[in-house]
This record gives C-alpha cells, structure tokens and sequence, in this order.
C-alpha cells in the first residue's frame, strides 16, 4: 500500500472515531468540518466540553494509557503541573473523562453514536412542515373498501395497502405511481401486510389464511398458509430464525418455517394460545412478545424462543395473574394481610412451575389507563419503538366513549432511575386522549423510524405527537411523573375516519388511509 493511500486510511479511520465537536447536547454537525485535522487538533477541541465527573473516573495508574495517542492531545489544555507525577495523573483525568464521555453517547444506542441523535432538529423541522402532497392526495381506493392497512418495503420503494373488500394496492411512493392491484387477493377483508425482505411479503385476512407474494411475480401468490381458526389479524418475523409469527382472533399465535415453504404451504406448529386476543408484536430483537387483549391485558413473554410451543392460556389463569400497573411502575391495587402478592416476580409464571420453556417466562399486566382507573379497557392497537425502549398502545374504554394513546417504557436494565417496588416490566411514561371517532374501528399508529414521534388517526385527519416540544429521544425525556406527549402537528385531508398512519423507512414521508378507502401521502413543504 502507497503511503498517500495508508494516509487517506488514517484520515477516514480518523474521521469515522471522532466525536461531536460541540457541546454534549444534541446539535447539527458543521458541514464545513475539515475531516483531515489531525488527531492532536481534535483532542483539543474535545477535551474543553468534556464533563469533569469525579464518580464516572474509573482508578487508574499513573502509568496506564487511558486513549493511546488521543489521550496526548489533551495535554494542552491540562491544568497546570507542578511535577512529572501530577501531569501524567492530570492527562490520565482527562483521558479518563473522554472516555467516559464518549461511553456515555453510546448508552442505550447500540455501539455507535446513532446519526440521527446530532441531525434530529433538521429531520424535526422537515416532519412539522409535513402536508399532504399534492399529486398523492387524490390516492383513492374508493372501489377497494376501508384501508385497514399501509406498509412500506424495507427500502421504501413500494408502499402496499390492506384493503377492506379483498384487495391489495402496490403504489411507488415516490411518483405516486400505482403499480399494481392484486385481485382477489384473499376471500375476504385483508386485515395486516408484513414485509420478509425487499421482495417477499405476507398478508392476512378474515378468511382466516396467510398468503406470501413475491414483488417479482406478482401474478399469482407464492404459497398460502392455512392453520388459523379465526380471523388473522397481524404478522410478525423473527430475522433470526426465519419464522413467520402470527395471531388471529381464535386466539392462537402460529409459528411458520419460511427456511422450508413449498407451493403447499410451510410447517408450522402452534407457540401460544389465550383468549380475547388482539394484537401480538414482537420487539426489534426478537427477545420479547407482546401480546394485548380485548380484556385489557398485556402479556409479556422474555427471553422469547418461539422454537418451544406453550401451552397456557386460561382466562382463570390471567385474572389469577392480573397486575394493575401505576405510573410509577407499581402495582395500584390495594391488598389485604390474606391476598398474595401481586407484584413483578408474582405476575410473572416461572416456567418451572408451569412446565415451560426455561427462557420463556409469561408476565401478565394491566396497563394503567388514564381516566380509566376504575373502568375496563380494551388495548386494540400496539406498537413497539424502533429502538425497543418503549411499547406503544390505543385503547378504548369498554364503554367506547374515550380514546386514549400511552406509551409504556420497558424498565429492564434501564439506569435512568431508581427500581421501584414492586417492580414491573413497563411504567406508564407518556399519554394523550383521542377523539373518540370512528366507534368501534382499530385505529392502527405507529412510530417514526427514529422513534421521536408518533402518528396517531385523529378524527378525520392525523396528530404528530413528540415526547417533548423539542423531539427528543425518549430516554433524554423520561418524565419523573407520567405527563401528556405533545401536539406538534394535526394535519386534516380525509373526509373519514382515519384508521392506520404509517411513515417511510427511508424518506421523510407519511401515509394515511381512511374508513372510505383514500390513501393520502404527505411530504415536507418548503
């Protein structure tokens, strides 16, 4: 290798390590940053905002390297030394809060500081500008029935829409181009679509049947899936093992070995099974399932391994196992001398009692519902954040006279806060009332892909909701009391009820479909 390419290895390697230059608040980096500034320039940038913490500092001797060469740089603006002793134990100080400083942009975020933490603002000003694009708002499926609905590719070139009289729509996002429409799809209401990959995708319906299709032929589908009872409501996959997951109102969650799939169909073999189910997700390491029910529970499996089949689910067993949740992440029950308790370690069933899975255990909660302490509810909608830090859940009251969208912060490993006791999975940290329009209809909101904000149906139109007036990330946001989400934007372009939101993995776009079949698309307007 040339020395000028070794150089230009360097620099790149340089610029890939380098932390944000400003502040340890989230800030816009400066485009006009010379990525070729040597090693020693930006130590010295650095070490300036770097917070002198005396607790994060972990013992060190005076002779051990802290950063290697990074930790030199910091040597300019080291405090004044009186000895050989006292500046090396100086740089080793500043060393040692650099790299904490730098450990502590990545936690909770993966290995690597996440992008958009430092670009948020201009992806926050792009989403409050959002409307509805002019040439794609006239997207109507009017013949096709209610959208119940929108699902983009992984790579957001196509975008497939769930439609109420046995249909499925392909349209490019992009050009609003309608690509294709799959006839007669299923036999009856087409109810969730679950993309595999860029090419293969799933779907579901009333006719209690899962059809996989290939965009690459789409003339005919590549197999269907029969074993459901019941309507099948929603599909999940496990990237791990490869296993197609989904639930129906027969109260079965079915497992499917897409590895072996033929034109007949694929294997598959029944995980779960309980009563008044009504959504089933899983979360984006496939660790955990949720399930929620029309009885206002919310089941919780850890340590998920949908390679072992569970056979548990009595409504005896989950009114046994109930555990009202307060926002505090206790339990808001009152108990008495005789009743046992009911906290985290009560609510959830140990496999070794109840013959299961070693790594599957059932947690059984009640989610609080603000306004709807005394009152049953029903969870008809449920979503995971992108990052798996939260669920997200819209539930009605049994009454259907209120609407309400909560978020739930998973409370495992979280350092945010002291555990409390008894503990619980999930704390109530967020919450908004909705319009209660639309009776009786699933309202499905959503996430964007960076998790700040939430789509919700409104009405006839959709609400941007953001943990803070700021967009910030929900563990920058976390409230010490449970406090409403804020309006950042409403947006009304349907002449009906709005039932499923869904944004672009790749663009900063949305969608919207309505009761009356119209899909609206809306881009930042400048």
């Amino acid at each position: 290798m040339s020395s000028e390419h070794q150089s230009d290895s360097e620099d790149a390697d340089e610029s890939q390590d380098r932390p944000n230059t400003g502040s340890v608040s989230d800030k816009e980096e400066d485009p006009e940053i010379d990525e070729s500034d040597d090693e020693e320039d930006v130590a010295q940038r650095v070490c300036p905002s770097i917070p002198e913490s005396s607790e994060d500092r972990p013992e060190r001797s005076a002779g051990s390297p802290v950063l290697g060469e990074g930790e030199a740089g910091c040597q300019p603006v080291a405090a004044p030394q009186t000895g050989s002793g006292e500046s090396s134990s100086s740089d080793n100080v500043r060393g040692s809060s650099l790299f904490s400083w730098l450990q502590s942009r990545t936690i909770r975020r993966g290995l690597f500081v996440d992008p958009a933490r430092d670009n948020f603002r201009t992806m926050t000003s792009l989403y409050c500008s959002m409307n509805p694009a002019v040439e794609s708002v006239n997207l109507s499926t009017q013949t096709h029935g209610a959208v119940f609905n929108l699902e983009y590719s992984p790579d957001g070139s196509v975008l497939t829409v769930a439609c109420e009289q046995t249909e499925v729509l392909l349209f490019d996002p992009i050009s609003s181009r309608h690509i294709k429409t799959l006839t007669e799809a299923h036999e009856d209401c087409v109810n969730n679509i679950r993309f595999l990959d860029n090419r293969l995708f799933a779907t579901c319906s009333d006719d209690t049947t899962i059809a996989l299709w290939d965009l690459r032929k789409l003339n005919s589908k590549v197999c269907s899936l029969h074993g459901h009872a019941s309507w099948v409501k929603n599909i999940e996959y496990d990237t791990n093992t490869r296993l197609l997951v989904t639930s129906g109102f027969d109260g079965n969650v079915i497992t499917w070995d897409t590895n072996r799939f033929t034109e007949d169909g694929c294997p598959h073999k029944k995980f779960f099974h309980t009563r008044y189910l009504m959504r089933m997700r899983l979360t984006p390491d496939c660790s955990k399932m949720l399930i929620s029910t029309s009885s206002g529970y919310l089941l919780i499996l850890h340590d998920l391994d949908l390679t072992q089949s569970l056979e548990v689910g009595s409504y005896r067993m989950l009114r046994a196992r109930r555990t009202p949740l307060s926002s505090d992440g206790g339990t808001s029950a009152s108990r008495s001398a005789g009743t046992p308790r009911q906290g985290n370690d009560s609510s959830k069933i140990h496999p070794h009692r109840e013959g299961l899975s070693p790594r599957n255990s059932l947690e059984v909660l009640t989610p609080e519902i603000p306004g709807e302490r005394d009152r049953g509810n029903c969870i008809t909608s449920l979503q995971l954040h992108p990052k798996g830090w939260a669920t997200l859940i819209r539930c009605s009251s049994n009454m259907d006279d209120q609407e309400w969208t909560c978020v739930y912060e998973f409370q495992e490993g979280a350092p945010t806060r002291p555990l409390v006791s008894p503990r619980c999975s999930l704390r109530l940290t967020h919450y908004i009332e909705e319009a209660n329009v639309g009776r009786g209809y699933i309202k499905e909101l959503c996430f964007s892909p960076d998790g700040r904000l939430i789509c919700s149906p409104y009405g006839y139109g959709i609400r941007l909701l953001a943990f803070d007036e700021h967009c910030g990330e929900l563990t920058d946001c976390l409230p010490v009391q449970t406090s409403c989400l804020r309006e950042i934007r409403s947006i009304y372009s349907h002449s009906d009820v709005v039932l499923t939101t869904k944004f672009s993995p790749t663009h900063c776009q949305l969608a919207s479909g309505c009761l009356s079949g119209r899909v609206a698309l809306y881009q930042p307007k400048f």
